[in-house]
């Protein structure tokens, strides 16, 4: 059995791959557009272009490359930017993929598909109503694959939280600079909602389980178990870490119409999809993942943040930068 991860690379991919590895799994292939340092064949491919990766029949194909708000996002020309990569390259991958009679994909899209929550918990039959162009080109690759999956392709779909784990801070840069500084943190909102995350190692395990189990034709969820609220868990950080910092509530309602504004102005500190829910009680339904899979997330959203500032201070002492 082959293995082709595209986007091998990224933060997902490597985790994957070096869980693929360790297993013994058989041969890996990374396709993206720079090697992934680890010790499997990586084979340079650029998806917004033609496909020229022969595929097997018999090749399972994991789908994590995409562009996301953790790259650098232009000011102007964002839908091109989300869609280049995350809708026209997954098309390109399953158009090649149907002629070289290859059927068999993992594909990692976002809970950013569903917009505003609806109802608690979110299950993977919510309506879709992103609020951003990442979530509406992951919506649209979704469609793709659902195309595909009616000419004969088994496609499991994956939804994920917000994916924490080493190599990848993002907007919690931000947040640990004022911790460490003992500086005051505000929040938007009263603190008081629940926020999930998920950790970079159960994506890869949740993706080693559809393999196992031949690939469901289903999408799934991946989040946390019993997720605290964000003064909970910020609080733990700032115990933890024996921090003087103080969170300050605030009227969520506000800071979001503020983030609008300042973002209107190019002056952007949060992308619309990250601060819109940031003040909702936001919890995906994770039973059936569980269920059908055989998957139960090993970690929890505390112990995920302490890691992730663990993570940044070391960074932070390698490269000298405050």
């Amino acid at each position: 059995m082959r293995y082709v991860i595209i986007g091998g690379s990224g933060f997902v991919g490597k985790e994957l791959g070096t869980l693929l590895l360790q297993k013994g799994e058989g041969e890996i292939v990374n396709l993206d557009l720079v090697p992934s340092g680890l010790p499997v064949q990586d084979v340079q491919q650029d998806i917004t272009q033609e496909i020229r990766f022969q595929f097997r029949a018999d090749d399972i194909v994991v789908h994590l490359a995409a562009n996301q708000y953790h790259h650098k996002v232009p000011k102007k020309n964002r839908q091109a930017f989300f869609e280049d990569v995350n809708v026209a390259g997954t098309q390109n991958i399953l158009k090649k993929m149907s002629e070289d009679g290859a059927h068999q994909m993992v594909f990692f899209s976002t809970d950013m598909v569903y917009g505003k929550p609806q109802y608690l918990p979110v299950d993977t039959k919510h309506v879709q109503n992103p609020f951003g162009y990442y979530g509406k080109s992951k919506k649209a690759a979704e469609a793709i694959c659902e195309k595909y999956r009616q000419e004969g392709m088994n496609i499991t779909i994956f939804r994920p939280r917000m994916i924490i784990g080493k190599g990848r801070l993002g907007i919690l840069v931000k947040l640990f600079k004022l911790i460490e500084h003992n500086l005051p943190v505000p929040m938007i909102g009263s603190g008081k909602n629940y926020y999930q995350m998920v950790s970079v190692q159960d994506c890869a395990a949740a993706i080693d389980q559809a393999i196992r189990h031949q690939l469901p034709n289903k999408s799934y969820n991946l989040g946390s178990i019993n997720p605290p609220t964000v003064k909970e868990l910020l609080g733990q950080v700032i115990k933890r870490n024996y921090s003087k910092s103080i969170l300050i509530p605030t009227w969520g309602k506000a800071v979001k119409m503020t983030l609008g504004v300042l973002g209107w102005l190019g002056l952007e500190m949060m992308y619309k999809e990250q601060y819109m829910i940031a003040d909702e009680n936001y919890i995906i339904d994770i039973s059936e993942t569980r269920q059908d899979l055989d998957w139960t997330p090993q970690f929890n959203d505390t112990d995920m943040m302490l890691a992730a500032f663990e993570e940044y201070q070391k960074l932070k002492n390698k490269t000298g930068k405050n």
